[in-house]
C-alpha cells in the first residue's frame, strides 16, 4: 500500500514528467518553425539572385543583338512583379502569389533564351555563355530551395499533427504550414510563340 507521502511523490513525478514533455515538445516546435522560416528565406534568396541576374543577362543580350523590344519589356515587367510579390510571411496565399510571379519571370527569361538560340554569334560570346550558365544554376538553386522548404514544412507538419504532440501544438498555437505544390496545368508543356 502506498502511503500519503509516496503518493505525493508519485503525483509530483508524473506532473514533472508532463511539464518536461511539454517544454521539450514546445521547444521542438519552435526549432522546426524556425527551420521553416529559414528555408523560406532561402527560397527568397534564390528568387533574389534570379531577379538580380536577369537584368545583367538582358543588358548583355541587348548590347550584342537587336531583338524585339517586347521581350525585354516582358522581362522587366515580370521582374518587377516578382520583386513586389516577395514576402517573409509563410502562408498559402503568399506562396501562391510569389510562385505565380516567379513562374512568369522564368517564362519571360526562357522566351529570351529561345530567341537567342536563333543568333549564333550571340550564343558564342563568352559573356552570354557565362550568364546563361549562371542563370541555369540559379534555376537549380530555386528548385533545391523549394524542395528543401517542402521537406522542413513536411517535417514540421508531421510533428504538429502527431499525437500527443498535437495537444501541445494546439495549446501554443502551432498550426500546419503550406508548402509548394504543382499548379494545375503544370504538367503541360509551355508553348512560347514569337
Amino acid at each position: 500500500m502506498i502511503n500519503k507521502r509516496n503518493r505525493v511523490y508519485i503525483i509530483a513525478g508524473i506532473v514533472l514528467i508532463i511539464i518536461m514533455y511539454i517544454i521539450v515538445t514546445y521547444n521542438g516546435f519552435v526549432k522546426k518553425q524556425e527551420d521553416v522560416n529559414n528555408k523560406w528565406n532561402e527560397v527568397n534568396n534564390a528568387y533574389q539572385r534570379r531577379s538580380d541576374l536577369i537584368p545583367t543577362l538582358v543588358n548583355t543580350v541587348k548590347g550584342l543583338a537587336n531583338f524585339e523590344k517586347n521581350i525585354f519589356t516582358d522581362i522587366a515587367a515580370a521582374r518587377a512583379k516578382a520583386k513586389a510579390a516577395a514576402t517573409d510571411v509563410v502562408n498559402a496565399n503568399n506562396i501562391t502569389t510569389q510562385l505565380a510571379a516567379q513562374n512568369e519571370l522564368a517564362a519571360a527569361t526562357n522566351k529570351l533564351l529561345i530567341t537567342v538560340e536563333s543568333y549564333p554569334n550571340l550564343k558564342g560570346t563568352t559573356a552570354f555563355t557565362s550568364l546563361q550558365v549562371q542563370l541555369e544554376g540559379t534555376e537549380r538553386r530555386v528548385k533545391v530551395a523549394r524542395k528543401d522548404f517542402n521537406q522542413v514544412v513536411a517535417d514540421y507538419n508531421s510533428n504538429v499533427k502527431a499525437f500527443p504532440a498535437k495537444i501541445v501544438a494546439s495549446i501554443f498555437g502551432f498550426t500546419p504550414k503550406d508548402g509548394f505544390s504543382a499548379e494545375s496545368g503544370a504538367e503541360k508543356i509551355i508553348e512560347i510563340k514569337f
